[in-house]
C-alpha cells in the first residue's frame, strides 16, 4: 500500500485509520523508493493498533527488464537501505525535471512557479503528480489521458536502480527482499512460464528471498504459478493489495488471499521471520 509520501492519496495518518477501519491486523506501508511514511506511522501507532512491518517498494531495471522489489522488516536506520532510498529519490527528481521540460518544449505546457516548487518539494514526485497538474490547468481531461497521450511519449534516458542494488540494500539492513507482482513487467507485459522462472532464478542469485503470490490484480492461474515457483525454490510468500487510495481502483486489503484455505507454508515462514 502507498501513501502521499509516494503516489497514494492517503496520508500516513489517514492510512493507519483506514487500515484499522478495514479490520486489517498486520500491514506494511510500501511507498515507492521512500521509507519516511513508515516512520510517521510508527510514531503515531498505539499499542492496540494493527501490527506494522517496515516496508518499501523499489522501482528497478536492468538489461533484462523492469522489476519492483519490496523490502520488509528492515532496520529503517540502516545505512544501506537509506542509500538506495536516496538513489531513488534523486532519480525521481531528475526525471520530473526532464518530464516538465519535455511538456514545455514539445507541447507548450507550462505550470505556475509555485506549483512547480510544490512538485519538487514532494518526497517522490512522478507521472501521477504531473498528470494531476495537467488536469487542474486544463491540459488533459483525466490523469490517465495526461499520462497516456503526453507523458508516456517521453523516453527517459537509461538511469535506474538495479535489482541487485535494491536487494543488497534491503539485506544489509536486515530486511527481506521480495519480488512484487512477479507476473507483471513493464506496462501490459505479462511474464509467465519459463521466462518468469528464469527471472526469479536470476534474482535469487542476487539474494531475493520471497515472492508476492497474493495480489489484487492476479487471476487464480497467475497466483497458482507464483505459489508453485515459491514452493519450488523455498521462497517466502507475501500478500499485497497495491492500494493507492483514489489513484487506483483497488480496495484496501484486497490481496486475493483466502485464509479459510489455511496459511500457505511460505507465508507462515515469512510471518515467523518478521513477528516476535
Amino acid at each position: 500500500m502507498h501513501s502521499t509520501v509516494s503516489d497514494g492519496t492517503d496520508t500516513p495518518e489517514e492510512l493507519l485509520r483506514n487500515v484499522k477501519a478495514a479490520g486489517i491486523d498486520l500491514f506494511a506501508l510500501t511507498d515507492h523508493d521512500a521509507i519516511k511514511g513508515f516512520g510517521m506511522i510508527r510514531d503515531i501507532r498505539g499499542p492496540e493498533d494493527p501490527l506494522l512491518l517496515s516496508g518499501v517498494e523499489f522501482s528497478c531495471q536492468d538489461e533484462k527488464g523492469k522489476y519492483h522489489i519490496l523490502g520488509y522488516h528492515y532496520d529503517p536506520d540502516g545505512a544501506s537501505i537509506r542509500q538506495v532510498v536516496e538513489m531513488g529519490h534523486e532519480r525521481r527528481i531528475r526525471k520530473t525535471a526532464m518530464r516538465l521540460n519535455y511538456l514545455k518544449t514539445s507541447f507548450g505546457i507550462d505550470f505556475p512557479e509555485e506549483e512547480v516548487n510544490r512538485l519538487f518539494a514532494l518526497d517522490n514526485p512522478g507521472r501521477p503528480h504531473i498528470g494531476n497538474l495537467m488536469v487542474k490547468y486544463g491540459y488533459a481531461e483525466t490523469r490517465g489521458q495526461a499520462i497516456r497521450d503526453y507523458l508516456n511519449g517521453f523516453r527517459i534516458p537509461d538511469e535506474y536502480i538495479r535489482p541487485e542494488q535494491a536487494i543488497q540494500g534491503i539485506l544489509q539492513s536486515g530486511g527481506i527482499p521480495v519480488l512484487a507482482h512477479p507476473s507483471f513487467g513493464s506496462g501490459d507485459e505479462l511474464i509467465v512460464g519459463g521466462e518468469l522462472e528464469e527471472r526469479v532464478r536470476r534474482l535469487i542469485g542476487f539474494g531475493l528471498q520471497g515472492m508476492e503470490a497474493f495480489y489484487s490484480g492476479f487471476s487464480p492461474k497467475l497466483q497458482a504459478e507464483v505459489l508453485a515457483l515459491a514452493d519450488r525454490y523455498g521462497l517466502f510468500v507475501t500478500a499485497g493489495s497495491d492500494y493507492h487510495g483514489k489513484n487506483k481502483l483497488v480496495v484496501l486489503g484486497d490481496t486475493n488471499l483466502d485464509l479459510t484455505q489455511g496459511v500457505p507454508e511460505g507465508m507462515r515462514r515469512f510471518l515467523e521471520a518478521c513477528l516476535p
